[in-house]
């Protein structure tokens, strides 16, 4: 099959940036020709709230291009919204995967006057894919109410990306590693961290909260901010901590539980999003309540001080037969055969 991939960014330790790469890597193994259009060869505007824009823009004169041209594809695989329309101008089967409700993330970051506009575009361009597929049973719940027949399609990790390397900097190191952004929760780390003296909290990522997250770690003493490191690098430190945390206000499918899971640390994860799906209370992880410090820091400690190893292995086990590349690229295939049958 010929198949030209769509999204914002394939590059990166953001979790959809993974599970791109990752996916365009086993289609490839598999004998499929793969084309991209994204931010790493497209123009697009770097300031927050243009690169979508921007990139969108880009995004559907290249396509314009393709559709002028000699590239013609079987499929064109399109992630999130901002590759919608330059999905939309080509002439093949058209495939578009959310990797989270688009409608609360907006919402979320700008009120619910543009929450309520996202979800009228939402519904309108999901009628442009002959398919669509979602990464959380969450997000396929949503969308089902709407209306919508989404195919879910889990969000997966390559063990063979999982590092033997181990970075610990301090005792009781208890790692974030994503975006640094509102949506994220990582604000929350920093009333969680003055709580817990007894542990030193590493973030990991960059973000529209990382001036402020710097300014705050001058002055808490026990939260460190190392900005963005390579997604192997990152995963070292990972690998080498006590625990990982995540406080997100809204979530997809977090890859970086997933990545947690395989490597048997203990997680502290908020009940947002696609995180109940992975992380079940005190069987495969800490569930805490959505903006509580309280919550989080109460399950920070007790990952800390009581024995979690039984909770590690049965979060190892849930990674490994669900959450398995080699399983989930069947699942993509499959999708894009019945397409052209």
């Amino acid at each position: 099959m010929k198949i030209l991939v769509i999204v914002p960014r394939t590059s990166g330790i953001g979790g959809i940036a993974y599970h791109v790469s990752k996916l365009m890597e086993h289609l490839s193994k598999r004998g499929n020709h793969i084309d991209k259009i994204s931010t790493e060869n497209v123009p697009f505007i770097n300031i927050k709230n243009l690169m979508n824009p921007s990139f969108m823009l880009s995004a559907s004169l290249k396509a314009l291009r393709a559709r002028l041209g000699r590239d013609k594809y079987d499929i064109v695989h399109a992630h999130n919204l901002p590759s919608a329309l330059p999905m939309k101008l080509l002439y093949c089967r058209k495939v578009l995967t959310l990797h989270g409700v688009y409608s609360e993330q907006i919402s979320s970051l700008h009120g619910r006057l543009l929450g309520r506009m996202a979800r009228d575009f939402e519904r309108r361009v999901l009628k442009w894919a002959d398919a669509f597929s979602v990464i959380s049973k969450s997000t396929e719940d949503f969308y089902k109410r709407l209306g919508f027949n989404p195919l879910y399609i889990p969000n997966a990790i390559d063990f063979n990306d999982i590092p033997k390397e181990k970075i610990t900097l301090y005792e009781n190191q208890v790692t974030y590693v994503g975006r640094l952004s509102y949506e994220k929760g990582v604000d929350l780390l920093v009333e969680v961290a003055q709580r817990l003296p007894e542990a030193n909290f590493l973030l990991i990522g960059n973000g529209p909260l990382y001036v402020e997250l710097l300014k705050a770690s001058k002055k808490v003493r026990n939260l460190h901010l190392l900005g963005y490191k390579p997604r192997n690098e990152a995963l070292k430190y990972l690998a080498g901590s006590k625990v990982f945390i995540l406080p997100s206000r809204s979530e997809g499918l977090s890859t970086s539980i997933l990545e947690a899971m395989a490597l048997k640390i203990p997680i502290v994860a908020t009940a947002v999003g696609g995180n109940p799906e992975l992380v079940q209370n005190e069987v495969t992880g800490f569930l805490v309540e959505n903006n509580n410090v309280d919550s989080i820091a109460c399950c920070v400690k007790r990952a800390l001080e009581e024995n979690v190893s039984r909770m590690t292995l049965r979060a190892y086990d849930l990674v490994v037969n669900n959450y398995n590349w080699d399983i989930v690229i069947e699942l993509y295939l499959k999708l894009y055969r019945t397409l052209l049958s």
